[in-house]
């Protein structure tokens, strides 16, 4: 057996697949199908719900084995995602929630512009009230829907729309003709003796509206829904299965008009005419009125004067020619007179239920009748009587018994074939003993017995009942055997009950039962099928949703009932939070949807033993409320929050003095305690130092002046030879004096003057003096006459020749030109070398001067680079140090 959702419109079993509902009532072809077999176009149908276009239905099999194998099977494929996906599609069932209602607003939207299209007819000639087309309108809208549609006999979805002429429910063709028959054979076995010999009506399976036998659809014709053109051709423009013709069919409640739409599925609208009536009570004047709603009232007091004869109508003009029952209360007498009570005026016949006792007009018993009024009936006993048995009639007074006559009774027994032999007598006749040759009931013995008996043989019949489950084992059946009288039994498609029917041949009906599906409150009921109940959802509620808080919260938020569990709270959650006086600003969180912290599975065939998310109350978050508070080191006030409240370190430098009163605490904010004290300075000593002194103070920084210092200081004397080690306090506090001669090395200056002499003053600072006094020797031009005189005087004073000098320059110049001659004659060579080593004096004395001062400016020059870099090698680790 294929599983159900491969059944394609067989729905729940019934076996009959592709067949399509059709109206009960009317005999009409399905309406998907016209003559030859062809398919029209209609709701529901498209791509793939009929055969190719030119081909008939009866060459698709011809053309399905043609396909190759690969073909069929994504056909097949194919079908079965689509029978899957319309089995999701269907599962779940709503009852106008606001889900579908979101949904569905677009499509609404479409279908309401073709519905005003369908009805412009009716809005036009009425002058455009729609307010009575909501079932005709919700009908046709429904039949637009594919799917929508719903046969309630096999509860699978009906997509050819045809409608019982009554209460326009929807059925598959197979579906209802079944009923039909199954319904007349039930009422026809538990009526008639003769199991099915009688014609019986069949209901409706909604409206329970009776048809006769005749009417169960044949599928032999197929009208239009007007009834007016059988066969209607397919028009794009119509609506499936329409003439396009007015309806005319007569509108019910029945007033002389007909229905105004074109030919329509469905129930007609209330009659739209204007007519002139008046008000219900007759006091107004007539008024212009739909047809459909022709009934109003005026409003006045209505004033009839009511059964009871004592008070008037006080309602406004009502429908009805009777007002209602006098709502007044009055003393009123009971039937015979003998009490009087309060009764309502509605209500004024009443029995005192005492026994009337008045004497009859024999005089011999008394009326028997409960409180009643006019006289009292003849006394039963006066009239003709007779004797048990009927043959003898007498008149006796009321006093006396009527005795039997003595003669035969003759009687009929019960048997109706004999009469009674016994005499005349009282009560019943006695039963018939007398033997009689007797048939059994499936008339293959005889035997002699009494005649009350029936005789019944043993034989026990072996023919399959109608449910063709069970045989019939009837002893001495006669052919006609009854239908099953054994419980069916069997599960029922809403799993909750079993069939209760008698056993029976097919699949069980639908449960009869219905389920009442109730919102939370309970205010609201929806009846649906049995089985149901899962797949439906609850009826919506406009009351306001009644389920206590969960929450610590005295009532929820103002809320409609609805199904499932209440959304979750969304009030202020207001709790004083632990330890500040605040309470919790933020939304209610006692039952939070948490995801849990799940086993890592080893794979897919373990399951999760908890959900994935669980509820759980979540603690109140802290206090977020800011205070203003000042930081540890008092720098700023700013807002921290409450759960947080306190001093708090602002970030910067802490700031205060530490204790050598000349630095600050350069450690980040903090408080200050015994134990958490600022820092203690490490840096040295950074004080100014006297002028002069190049040393750092060798103590910590401290407070107060520094000691002196102690330290010897190495510097260059003056003349930047010597290193003098000089303690620096006695540099930094001696005047200037004072330091000129603690910087000089008590030599003599090494500097040269610019005559060349070496400086004779001590060592001293700044230049030289140029004030030589050296004793130098001065000669005249001839170099005969010499003299001494301070060096700086010298420079200004000069040694001229006198006479003598001035004598001998000629004598040698006189020689020297005798030796010249001598020369020219021995020849130039020797005469030049004579002549060199003959030089004068005065140019030997000249060469002689000019070497001693460059070897006084060489050795000056040398030594002041030899002592600068001696300075220079000897001051660079002291310093470093």
């Amino acid at each position: 057996m294929e599983p159900a959702w491969r059944q394609q419109g067989r729905g729940r079993g019934r076996g009959q697949e592709g067949e399509r509902s059709r109206p009960p009532m009317k005999e009409r072809e399905r309406p998907g199908v016209g003559r030859g077999g062809r398919t029209r176009a209609g709701p529901g149908s498209g791509p793939g719900s009929g055969p190719a276009p030119g081909e008939s239905t009866y060459m698709r099999p011809a053309r399905l084995r043609d396909l190759s194998v690969q073909s069929k099977f994504e056909e097949i494929r194919k079908s079965n995602q689509a029978a899957a996906q319309r089995l999701v599609e269907t599962r779940l069932s709503s009852s106008s929630s606001d889900e579908d209602e979101e949904d569905s607003n677009h499509g609404d939207g479409q279908r309401g512009r073709i519905l005003e299209s369908t009805f412009t007819t009716y809005t036009n000639q009425t002058g455009g009230d729609a307010s009575g087309l909501a079932r005709t309108g919700q009908y046709v809208s429904d039949l637009f829907q594919s799917g929508a549609l719903t046969c309630l006999i096999c509860i699978a979805s009906v997509k050819r729309t045809n409608s019982c002429s009554s209460c326009f429910c929807l059925f598959h063709l197979p579906c209802i003709q079944k009923w039909a028959r199954d319904s007349a054979f039930l009422v026809s076995s538990v009526t008639d003796e003769d199991f099915g010999q009688k014609a019986h009506p069949w209901p409706c399976p909604k409206c329970r509206a009776e048809y006769p036998p005749n009417a169960a659809p044949t599928g032999r014709t197929y009208m239009c829904y007007c009834g007016k053109l059988q066969d209607p051709p397919p028009d794009p423009w119509l609506v499936p299965h329409s003439c396009g013709s007015v309806c005319q069919k007569e509108l019910k409640p029945t007033c002389g008009h007909t229905c105004l739409l074109l030919c329509h599925p469905g129930p007609c609208p209330p009659c739209p005419k204007m007519v002139s009536v008046s008000c219900m009570c007759g006091k107004a004047k007539p008024l212009p009125r739909r047809c459909s709603n022709k009934s109003w009232s005026c409003q006045q007091t209505c004033g009839k004067v009511l059964p009871c004869k004592q008070h008037t109508c006080s309602q406004p003009c009502h429908s009805g020619m009777n007002c209602r029952p006098c709502p007044r209360v009055s003393v009123q007498p009971c039937v015979c007179g003998r009490q009087r009570a309060e009764r309502p005026c509605s209500s004024a016949r009443w029995n005192c239920q005492q026994v009337c006792g008045a004497p009859l007009s024999c005089g011999n018993h008394t009326c028997e009748v409960v409180c009643h009024d006019g006289a009292c009936p003849p006394c039963p006993r006066s009239d003709s009587r007779t004797c048990p048995c009927g043959k003898t009639k007498s008149s006796l007074p009321c006093t006396e018994e009527v005795m039997p006559c003595g003669d035969t009774c003759e009687r009929r027994l019960s048997c109706g074939k004999h009469t009674c032999s016994m005499r005349c007598h009282r009560g019943t006749c006695e039963t018939c003993r007398q033997e009689v040759e007797k048939e059994c009931r499936c008339g293959r013995y005889r035997k002699l017995m009494p005649c009350h008996k029936e005789y019944l043989c043993d034989s026990k019949c072996n023919k399959t009942r109608s449910c063709q489950r069970h045989q019939c084992r009837r002893k001495c059946c006669p052919g006609n055997c009854p239908p099953c009288d054994q419980s069916c039994g069997r599960t029922l498609g809403c799993r909750n009950h079993k069939c209760p029917s008698v056993c029976h041949q097919g699949t069980c009906y639908p449960c009869p039962e219905a389920v009442e599906l109730r919102c939370t409150c309970g205010s609201s009921v929806l009846v649906v099928p049995c089985g149901r109940e899962r797949s439906t959802k609850p009826p919506r509620c406009k009351e306001s949703c009644r389920c206590p808080p969960s929450c610590h919260h005295l009532s929820r938020e103002a809320h409609r009932c609805h199904p499932g569990p209440c959304p979750p709270c969304r009030q202020t959650c207001l709790l004083p939070l632990p330890g500040c006086s605040h309470t919790c600003p933020e939304g209610c969180h006692d039952l939070v949807l948490v995801r849990s912290q799940q086993v890592q599975l080893a794979g897919p065939w373990e399951q999760p033993a908890e959900p994935a998310f669980v509820k759980k109350a979540l603690p109140c978050p802290p206090c977020q409320v800011p205070i203003p508070m000042a930081c540890f080191g008092e720098h700023e006030v700013s807002p921290v929050p409450c759960h947080r409240r306190g001093r708090f370190s602002c970030g910067r430098p802490c700031g205060r003095p530490l204790t050598c009163g000349n630095h600050t605490c350069t450690r980040e904010c903090h408080l200050v305690t015994d134990n958490n004290k600022c820092e203690v300075c490490e840096e040295g000593c950074s004080k100014p130092r006297p002028p002069g002194c190049p040393h750092p103070c060798p103590r910590p920084c401290h407070p107060g002046n520094c000691p002196p210092c102690t330290q010897m200081s190495r510097q260059r004397c003056h003349c930047k030879i010597s290193l003098l080690y000089v303690e620096c306090t006695k540099l930094t506090s001696a005047d200037d004096q004072t330091k000129i001669n603690l910087s000089s090395c008590n030599n003599q200056c090494p500097k040269e003057l610019s005559c060349g002499h070496r400086c004779k003053q001590v060592c001293h600072p700044g230049v030289c003096s140029e004030k030589c006094q050296q004793k130098v020797k001065i000669r005249c031009p001839c170099k005969r006459m010499k003299k001494e005189l301070p060096c700086c005087v010298s420079a200004q004073c000069s040694l001229q020749c006198d006479d003598t000098c001035r004598e001998q320059q000629r004598r040698v110049s006189q020689e020297e030109l005798e030796a010249f001659e001598k020369r020219q004659q021995r020849g130039g060579r020797r005469l030049k070398r004579r002549g060199r080593k003959e030089e004068p004096d005065e140019g030997r004395s000249q060469t002689t001067w000019w070497r001693r001062s460059l070897l006084y400016i060489v050795v000056s020059v040398g030594g002041a680079m030899l002592s600068v870099a001696t300075y220079y090698l000897l001051a660079t680790p002291t310093d470093s140090g």
